[in-house]
């Protein structure tokens, strides 16, 4: 059940870029946490309004969920490989990119009329 949300204060992109984009951290976020990628869900937000440092410069926020726990190492990989794909993506520099890492707990998740 991984689950990455992107919010950010860039104006909307083309929908190929959100497509790929999404594709991307899919593909990524199931690699780095060894589960199958038929479980990730990805979400985009765009022209959100948000500050940063109190500057309204691009900036993104990304919420990472997942059932289980993410080690340290996975967390700083993670968080180098996605700056990285959202530096280049939507132009947001890495320094302005939020990433919070919640682990659920597999009962407080729900999912086809069961949890985890």
């Amino acid at each position: 059940m991984p689950l990455i949300q992107v919010k950010t204060s860039v104006s909307q992109p083309e929908s190929k870029v959100v497509d790929s984009l999404l594709t991307t951290l899919s593909a990524k976020l199931a690699q780095h946490l060894g589960k199958p990628e038929s479980y990730v869900m990805t979400s985009f937000d765009a022209d959100v309004k948000m500050t940063f440092a109190g500057s309204f410069d691009p900036v993104c926020y990304l919420e990472i969920k997942s059932v289980g726990s993410m080690s340290s190492q996975q967390t700083k990989s993670m968080s180098e490989d996605f700056c990285q794909v959202v530096e280049n993506t939507l132009g947001v520099d890495k320094n302005r990119t939020y990433i919070e890492f919640a682990d659920a707990k597999g009962s407080m998740w729900g999912w086809n009329g069961r949890t985890f």
